[in-house]
């Protein structure tokens, strides 16, 4: 019998501060990122009753500033027998002043086997974007095309005209791969299938599911992204479970063809996967993502909760490359005077630039002519590593609680410029404006001190801020 407690937090050593999280239990996939009557809203993947993926939830929260956020309670819970359906992953869109939500349902056989199940797609309604209706004729997409397999999921959903359009992620009976579903609708409640947009080459070298897929157009180019699932790594690409990156492209939704060039990985970090993204009232095309992955390893379960998202990004393209930055409104969580200018000695070969990592951003500008390691040092101990091969224009991060590591590439300038993101038990890199982007988790008791080990330090100027702590705000 499933537990029907929901979840404490009992101890608070590694909680984010200014991402959002769950009040408890486990999170995943970001859903349903919307802007309705003037607030951001964001749900998520949500198993209250445990720190561990379970029967899916949509947890829920808004902000009126993108960086301060309110927990609200549950949007949407599971079909009973709970044990037997989930409320998998989805998208929202407004429409007469109203609230939709479309997400999938997952439904599990009598056999209790895991590939023993079907998937739909629902429609939600809400007036006040709190409390939600699940719509009386669900499913409004009762099956996938005949020649997909069960795995038909993760509606994203928006509207060009007086047409709605939703993108599914599937894969194909045949060839066992990935690929993305397009359907119209006039109404948003009756959809017709037009066809596979795209779908993966192979699945070792593309995928064989295609989850999350997001469609959206960029400085008048489409990119279609997406996270897909089973492509084998290849050298020192693809090295997580599943990946999640973009094709570039042009979608003709008369004809159901995305013309797309080759995949990109859109984060180098061992914890981040299934991004979702939202067109903000002020024409920026912002970005979360689920700051974890499922084979990474979450101590925090053993305090009643895992996993956590990003920090809101906004993402722009140029020469065919999607760059990625934290939202502007970043600069409302500094807190006043706490700006610090760090002093180097030029004679050094290891200085620090912050102590106590905790709840801080960082800023650094240094020449790229030799190379150097960034270090979060908890005592004597390298809990996390970037070093920066100057030669090859290679970045690779190391963690002590794995023995992978994760790479990314920077064109050559004479100038690199880093922004960190340090939450607790997180830190997001973005280097050289978002080109390369890795978000990172990492385990420490101890606030690390972060330290630069390089030759030269005439060249190097930084800049730390304290952020604001518990900009979330839990609904008890």
């Amino acid at each position: 019998m499933m537990n029907d407690t929901f979840m404490q937090v009992t101890n608070p050593r590694y909680r984010p501060h200014f991402h959002v999280t769950a009040p408890a239990g486990w999170i995943n996939d970001p859903n349903g990122f919307v802007y309705f009557k003037g607030y951001y809203h964001i749900f998520y993947q949500y198993h209250p009753y445990s720190a561990e993926w379970g029967p899916m939830h949509w947890g829920h929260a808004r902000s009126l500033d993108l960086v301060h956020w309110q927990s609200l309670p549950i949007a949407l819970t599971p079909e009973k027998p709970i044990a037997k359906n989930g409320i998998f992953s989805g998208s929202a869109i407004v429409k007469d002043d109203k609230l939709y939500l479309m997400y999938t349902g997952h439904h599990f056989g009598e056999s209790g086997h895991d590939d023993d199940f079907y998937e739909d797609q629902n429609i939600a309604i809400s007036e006040d974007g709190i409390h939600f209706k699940k719509y009386e004729n669900n499913p409004v997409i009762s099956m996938p095309p005949s020649d997909n397999t069960a795995n038909f999921r993760d509606p994203k959903v928006w509207q060009r005209g007086d047409m709605y359009y939703v993108i599914l992620g599937g894969q194909t009976k045949a060839e066992k791969v990935g690929r993305v579903l397009l359907y119209a609708s006039k109404d948003l409640l009756n959809w017709t299938y037009e066809g596979a947009i795209a779908q993966a080459d192979t699945a070792d070298q593309e995928g064989y599911m295609w989850e999350c897929p997001d469609i959206f157009s960029l400085e008048g180019q489409d990119v279609l992204l997406m996270s897909p699932q089973g492509i084998q790594p290849n050298h020192e690409k693809y090295l997580n479970l599943h990946q999640t990156g973009y094709m570039i492209g042009k979608l003709d939704v008369d004809t159901a063809q995305f013309e797309r060039n080759a995949f990109v990985e859109i984060d180098h970090g061992h914890d981040f996967y299934a991004s979702q993204t939202m067109l903000a009232p002020d024409g920026r095309r912002l970005m979360f993502g689920w700051m974890a992955m499922w084979e990474s390893i979450m101590p925090e379960q053993a305090d009643g909760w895992a996993g956590a998202l990003t920090f809101p990004r906004e993402l722009t393209i140029k020469d065919n490359h999607i760059y990625m930055n934290p939202v502007a409104e970043l600069d409302q969580l500094r807190i006043n005077g706490s700006k610090k200018a760090v002093s180097f000695t030029p004679n050094a070969t290891e200085q620090l630039v912050l102590s106590e990592a905790d709840s801080h951003e960082v800023q650094l500008q240094l020449k790229t002519d030799e190379d150097y390691t960034l270090k979060f040092m908890a005592e004597n101990d390298a809990v996390l590593t970037l070093h920066y091969d100057h030669q090859a224009n290679k970045l690779t991060i190391a963690r002590s609680d794995r023995p992978d590591q994760r790479v990314g590439y920077v064109k050559s300038a004479a100038v690199m410029t880093l922004q960190l993101l340090i939450d607790r038990s997180s830190v997001e890199f973005f280097i050289n404006d978002g080109e390369t982007v890795f978000t990172e988790r990492y385990y420490s008791e101890i606030h690390p001190n972060v330290v630069l080990d390089k030759i030269n330090f005439a060249d190097v100027q930084a800049t730390t801020y304290e952020l604001e702590k518990n900009t979330v705000k839990y609904k008890k």
